[in-house]
């Protein structure tokens, strides 16, 4: 697949370097020969200095040729143009990355089609539903729903009170086991694993499962006695922070401290009145104090420095909070952020590349996710007629190692996998592989 992607930025530059990892055929293209100088050497992709809205320049990367044409410089506008540029001149399909949610309105997307742009972006409220997600369970890491809530993605950091711990997974899995460990972060190591690996101190793992056994894997991993999100804290008046807060849920009850008097004026005409908003710093121990943090069930850290979220969810961990979020965008700082267990941790890098991963995919994709912690991504495979993986059981389907099938929805109807379940046509199954492996099992779906 020939992939061009404008703007070698940090979201641009992410996504090359991911994508060219899966030995696709990617051009970068920026007009600051800087930016592109060190990764033309050090990653298996091609750069290309010019304009992507020059329609000369778009000639020269041959654009008629690519696959996908992916717009992602910081001017929204720009990503438009050129996204309208690129489909003219006859490029597969168009991905722009935008800034105005508005433009995601149904209503809209007619319009944009006509226009030229196949698909668009909008890293912000990606994260937001992240970070919505994860407010859903107070005692979850990452947490996840595949077809309507069917099946369920849960991880969880594994402490000296779980059940679960220092047990092996053979000895957990039986055919009427309740759910299914399909990762493990360990350290700096992500593993998809097999019977005889063990759960350990301090792991993340991830869980599959139906709904109705969320409280038990909740007791195994002795999770039980953490609080409910009722009430949260943001740092930082972000486009995140407005997103999270326009669609959280009504029983939550939010507060938005940001430093500057004129964001915090824009987000209390923007936002619902039921959502506080607070002129000071979240880095005042004082304020917090005065504002109720200790009786705060979440701190969700949002300004655009990853070393100040990642120290005020310390200090707010350290004031009695449960859950605690912190955006990270410096790709470096995320392991360090992990050793330091802040809690969860939203990268809009990694968010942006999970959607771009699914457009990539010449299967019946209609789900893809990179866990941030894990170096692991989740699919969700549409099962179509005759394709290999319908031909054996699971059992004898080759399964390489690196990849696990964490459960299958039939009819609506969450199944979690065994050895003798048979995959029909139909059916929505949820599998997991370690970073840059997704397109190597497609062939099972094909």
């Amino acid at each position: 697949m020939k992939i061009i992607i404008a703007g070698a930025g940090a979201v641009g530059t992410h996504l090359a370097k991911l994508l060219s990892s899966e030995k696709q055929d990617i051009i970068l293209l920026d007009e600051d020969e800087e930016r592109l100088e060190t990764l033309n050497s050090n990653f298996d992709l091609m750069t290309h200095i010019g304009s992507p809205t020059s329609i000369n320049c778009l000639k020269e990367v041959d654009v008629k040729s690519a696959d996908l044409f992916i717009a992602v410089t910081p001017d929204e506008s720009r990503n438009i143009t050129a996204c309208m540029l690129a489909s003219n001149l006859g490029a597969g399909k168009t991905v722009a990355r935008i800034d105005n949610h508005e433009y995601l309105q149904p209503k809209n997307k007619d319009f944009f089609k006509e226009l030229g742009v196949d698909s668009l972006i909008y890293p912000e409220l990606l994260a937001a539903e992240e970070i919505i997600s994860a407010m859903k369970m107070s005692w979850v890491r990452q947490w996840w729903e595949f077809c309507d809530g069917a099946i369920v993605l849960i991880g969880v950091r594994i402490r000296e009170n779980a059940e679960l711990l220092d047990t092996t997974l053979s000895e957990l899995s039986s055919s009427e086991s309740p759910f299914h460990i399909v990762a493990i972060k360990r350290n700096q190591e992500t593993i998809i694993p097999r019977g005889k690996d063990t759960i350990e101190l301090n792991d993340i793992v991830y869980f599959t499962t139906t709904k109705k056994y969320i409280s038990y894997i909740r007791k195994v991993t002795g999770k039980e006695d953490y609080p409910d999100v009722r009430n949260i804290m943001i740092m930082g008046g972000s486009r995140i922070a407005a997103r999270t807060a326009e669609y959280a849920p009504d029983y939550i009850n939010i507060k938005i401290l940001d430093t500057n008097i004129d964001r915090c004026n824009r987000l209390s005409e923007a936002l619902d009145n039921r959502i506080m908003i607070l002129n000071g710093d979240a880095r005042d121990m004082d304020l917090l104090i005065d504002e109720g943090i200790r009786h705060t069930d979440a701190f969700i850290a949002l300004t655009g420095n990853s070393e100040s979220n990642i120290l005020a969810c310390l200090a707010a961990k350290r004031m009695g909070v449960a859950k605690t979020i912190a955006e990270v965008e410096n790709v470096d700082f995320i392991p360090m952020a992990e050793s330091l267990d802040i809690g969860t941790i939203i990268n809009k890098k990694f968010i942006t590349a999970s959607h771009i991963y699914q457009m990539m995919l010449d299967v019946d994709v209609s789900n893809v996710k990179c866990l941030t912690f894990a170096d692991a991504d989740v699919a969700e495979f549409t099962v179509k007629k005759d394709s290999r993986v319908t031909k054996k059981t699971v059992q004898h389907l080759g399964i390489p190692k690196g990849f696990a099938i964490g459960g299958l929805v039939r009819n609506g109807e969450g199944i979690l996998v065994n050895g003798d379940t048979q995959i029909k046509e139909g059916d929505h199954v949820v599998v997991f592989c370690l970073n840059t492996m997704i397109k190597k099992i497609e062939k099972l779906f094909n």
